[in-house]
């Protein structure tokens, strides 16, 4: 098999990378490399069966040239993260609505099966504990930037969905709940980073809002291999599924497990949403997935704990900031 892996340089994207090639296949990369990271991919820049194309999901030329010969795509390009939506809005919108239509008309010519990375945003201000797939979304204004992303990935949803159903191209889309990591940063807003990162410099971990708001975290590798598992089964095209842990934390709880396991004296600050992302923030209050369809179909279980996802992000952080971590622990 070839995988075209769009977003392959980015955390997610990477992981996936590395995946794919153990399991024998040959993989081309399309990444701008606007988030992602050459860097992510060092341990396969030198496999014979890798390929990296540089070039967005937007540009017709690159997309054509990464998708030549490959027998399947993994749709990750994305703009990622609440302070980029926040902060780049517009393009992050353009990226993608207009990215995943191009991969899918192209994706079409060659009649190779797509999967769409998608998110949990979509549903939005649904507090249901225990979220399935067909569960209505509750989200609010188009005109608060916040619900921006929400919509961009329900309306990728919903071009897939009739890609496979008007046109016959198999397709699965994933939903996927707060995944993490090694390799992730939390330059885009992304929690645990955020946490550990500020726990080695020596600063207080800010904690935004009330610090009540419950999320699940999954990690990087039990996401991926059900990622290849829902492709490579025709019985799961055409469907959309979730992919998270159920296991639930508040993030001030979240807090204080990433200071205990980093020593951190630094402890708490609050910040209101106001001051972190301007006036008009929106957030929910839980965001908790049922998983039971994709472990029907593949087998999907999330298998690492919160814990393990904090001890890998912090053993991954202390080999890439080891200057930084010998400073901060010297006072």
């Amino acid at each position: 098999m070839r995988s075209l892996v769009t977003g392959g340089a980015g955390f997610i994207g990477s992981h996936l990378t590395e995946h794919l090639l153990r399991l024998g296949h040959e993989v081309v990369v399309l990444d701008d490399l606007s988030t992602g990271s050459e860097d992510n991919l060092a341990t396969v820049a030198a496999e014979p069966g890798f390929r990296l194309v540089r070039g967005s999901v937007c540009d017709e030329g690159a997309v054509r040239d990464a998708m030549t010969g490959v027998d399947e795509v993994y749709h990750l390009a994305a703009a990622v993260g609440v302070f980029t939506i926040m902060q780049r809005t517009l393009p992050s919108l353009r990226t993608n609505l207009r990215g995943t239509e191009q991969v899918l008309d192209i994706a079409l010519e060659h009649r190779v099966p797509v999967l769409l990375a998608s998110t949990s945003e979509v549903y939005g201000k649904n507090t249901t504990a225990g979220l399935r797939e067909e569960d209505d979304r509750i989200v609010g204004s188009p005109l608060i930037d916040r619900w921006s992303y929400a919509e961009a990935k329900a309306l990728d949803e919903t071009l897939v969905y009739l890609y496979h159903r008007e046109f016959g191209l198999p397709t699965v889309i994933v939903r996927l709940f707060n995944t993490v990591g090694p390799r992730q940063t939390g330059r885009y807003g992304m929690v645990i980073p955020r946490f550990v990162d500020q726990a080695l410099a020596g600063q207080p971990l800010t904690v935004f809002g009330s610090g009540r708001q419950e999320r699940c975290f999954c990690h990087v590798l039990d996401v991926v291999p059900a990622l290849v598992a829902l492709l490579a089964n025709p019985g799961a095209h055409g469907e959309v599924y979730n992919l998270g842990n159920p296991e639930r934390v508040t993030i001030e709880a979240l807090a204080h497990k990433v200071i205990a396991a980093t020593g951190s004296t630094a402890g708490i600050v609050r910040v209101p949403y106001e001051q972190a992302y301007g006036p008009g923030y929106e957030d929910m209050q839980r965001r908790v997935p049922d998983c039971t369809r994709a472990h029907d179909v593949a087998g999907f279980r999330a298998t690492r704990s919160l814990d393990e996802i904090i001890t890998a992000v912090l053993a991954q952080r202390r080999v890439t900031q080891p200057a930084r971590v010998a400073t901060t622990a010297a006072g």
